[in-house]
């Protein structure tokens, strides 16, 4: 190995799922970070991908998780695998001192992340899961505006959306709706993004009470494929104002990634939150001081386009120049901790998700934090 490469953080990815594609990719473009080796239950399933995605011939290709997970120049995992195989492979990886950076959802519940969470405390190791959009400059840039007060003034509504037109033979084969694998369905897989965003929003204040709405959709496994919920916060702001948000995922409309942030002076608008439209460059709307024009036939303001560059990582690999940035300090800094943002961030999300899910079970009734 070359010198250069010696502090990179080596990572090992356990699975072959489709996303393994885009997070090879942005392990090897960060800079601090290497694939180190890729794993899958079959060797020729390991192999062909390998082969397919012209992964470095250096790659090491093993035929179990576990295998990987013994190899001790891995110092890192990234997490793939269907959820409900999540809590048992993820602590396996921590208690061979490995970090883990983790797929969405985290797990089933936040029970299972906890037993996750503490596995990787315990050993000194960090945790991070896989929301991208959270490391785009863009989502900075927001953050900025939206917390002067000058700008957006308190968040009163909160509206965010995803959504995908899913083919037939998704519903036939994918992992995502099977009760077995992935029972969560559409309300881990993008509801996940909705409800970090509300989160986001509010600073990660936690709600006072989450209410799935009664269009929830399920297939015969139970699994939801479709559904919506309103999180409510029920204490004022400075202002007097309380806080309302409505989320809607589903893999039965078009492909929609919306987030509108309504305050009491302006709203932030986009239709991309999720993954930018393009690459290189994100942008959103800021409408400051909105009235309408004599007689209600117009505006007075247009809303302003904010452009972010993104040009020397995609979203992807800022999420794992971060991750690596923390977990090389861990290693080579005596005294250095993990960062507690990654895992409070993936916990309070995974609440907002399991609230939803028994409100859903209840029949739609109220959930109070």
């Amino acid at each position: 190995m070359a010198e250069t490469e010696v502090a990179q953080v080596r990572f090992g990815i356990v699975g072959c799922a489709n996303i393994v594609r885009k997070v090879a990719r942005a392990i090897n473009l960060a800079p601090n970070s290497i694939l180190h080796a890729i794993a899958s239950r079959s060797i020729d399933k390991a192999k062909r991908f390998a082969s397919d995605n012209g992964l470095d011939p250096r790659v090491k290709i093993y035929g179990s998780y576990d295998q990987l997970l013994d190899d001790p120049s891995v110092d890192a995992v990234y997490m793939p695998l269907p959820t409900s195989l999540h809590v048992h492979w993820a602590v396996m990886a921590a208690q061979k001192g490995k970090h883990v950076l983790i797929e969405k959802p985290t797990t089933l519940d936040v029970g299972e992340l906890d037993t996750i969470l503490e596995a990787c405390q315990s050993n000194g190791l960090q945790f991070m899961d896989g929301s991208m959009w959270l490391h785009h400059p863009r989502t900075v840039k927001m953050k900025e505006m939206l917390f002067d007060s000058k700008l957006l003034g308190d968040v009163n509504y909160i509206y965010s959306t995803s959504t995908t037109s899913a083919s037939p033979e998704f519903f036939e084969n994918d992992i995502r709706v099977k009760g077995n694998l992935d029972s969560l369905g559409a309300l881990g897989d993008l509801g996940w993004y909705c409800l970090g965003a509300v989160l986001w929003a509010k600073n990660y204040q936690l709600p006072t009470v989450v209410t799935a709405l009664p269009d929830v959709t399920t297939n015969s496994d139970g699994v939801i494929i479709s559904c919506s919920a309103s999180i409510q916060y029920k204490e004022p702001s400075s202002s007097g104002a309380t806080t309302n948000a409505i989320i809607h995922c589903s893999f039965l409309a078009d492909t929609s990634m919306d987030l509108t942030i309504t305050g009491s002076k302006g709203s932030l608008n986009l239709n991309d939150f999720i993954i930018p439209q393009r690459e290189s460059s994100a942008s959103f709307e800021f409408t400051l001081g909105a009235k309408f024009v004599d007689l209600h036939i117009g505006w007075n303001v247009k809303p302003k386009r904010v452009v972010v560059n993104c040009d020397e990582l995609p979203q992807e690999g800022l999420m794992v120049e971060e991750f690596t940035r923390i977990v090389a300090g861990i290693r080579t800094t005596p005294g250095v901790l993990p960062d507690p943002k990654w895992p409070e961030i993936s916990r309070k999300t995974q609440m907002l998700v399991d609230a939803v899910k028994k409100s859903v079970d209840l029949g739609c009734k109220p959930v109070y934090f």
